[in-house]
């Protein structure tokens, strides 16, 4: 029996969320309120949802599959998907076994150290080529201003990865006067230094181009008079965290 996951759009040619052209799964759902979020029409999974199965989500991805080459593949993300990790493992599961490469990129929130929870994160790890993990913060304070949530157990995700030897790539969204701290963008790269299985560091400059879907959902976006990033603090951010 296939698994049904609420499903908010797909990309049919994604370059940017993972290696090579990608068919990218944005599902519905999330816990966390980051103040610059540029999907909050995600977070709700009861409102504008699509139900779809597992196995035909497959077969629309499928028509692609001429497209990806060596290196593309699937992206599952969000909101955050692995609110509906029953239909990541259903998903990935029949996608290795089209052997087609599987990337889920996610913010972490959910996870935990419960056996319960890990059963199934095990599970999901045997059928996911590649972690893209955002750290929103790397100070535990600041990113529960930032987002709500705190970031210990997404900290232990990145190591719990690391430990078991799964591909990562970690991404932090670069907010002037939020997440640029030279000290603490140094902290978060003594971070990443101590995991093993980070292949590549993304900054993503932080932009304005969703702040339209705060506005027709009548929120607040608290973000408003902060610009994108200069060049100068995008290199400096990346002297520390990529070079």
């Amino acid at each position: 029996m296939s698994v049904v996951g609420k499903v908010h759009s797909v990309e049919s040619f994604g370059s940017a969320d993972g290696p090579g052209v990608r068919y990218i799964i944005f599902l519905k759902g999330c816990k966390m309120r980051c103040k610059y979020c540029h999907n909050p029409d995600t977070w709700a999974d009861s409102k504008n949802v699509t139900e779809e199965t597992a196995e035909d989500l497959l077969k629309k991805a499928m028509r692609y599959k001429r497209y990806w080459g060596k290196n593309g593949g699937i992206t599952v993300s969000g909101g955050e998907a692995l609110l509906q990790i029953d239909f990541l493992i259903d998903l990935f599961k029949r996608a290795k076994d089209e052997n087609v490469h599987t990337t889920l990129d996610t913010s972490g929130n959910p996870f935990s150290m419960e056996p319960e929870y890990l059963e199934k994160f095990n599970e999901l790890m045997k059928y996911t080529d590649l972690f893209m993990l955002d750290i929103k913060h790397i100070d535990d304070e600041k990113h529960k201003i930032l987002t709500g949530q705190t970031n210990t157990n997404i900290l232990q995700m990145a190591k719990y990865l690391s430990d078991n030897g799964k591909a990562m790539w970690i991404r932090h969204v670069l907010v002037p006067g939020i997440t640029d701290d030279e000290e603490d963008l140094k902290k978060l790269r003594a971070f990443i230094d101590e995991l093993k299985t980070v292949e590549r560091v993304e900054v993503l400059p932080y932009h304005t181009l969703g702040v339209f879907k705060w506005k027709e959902l009548g929120l607040e976006y608290s973000l408003e008079g902060i610009d994108p990033p200069t060049k100068e603090q995008i290199e400096m951010a990346n002297n520390i965290l990529v070079k």
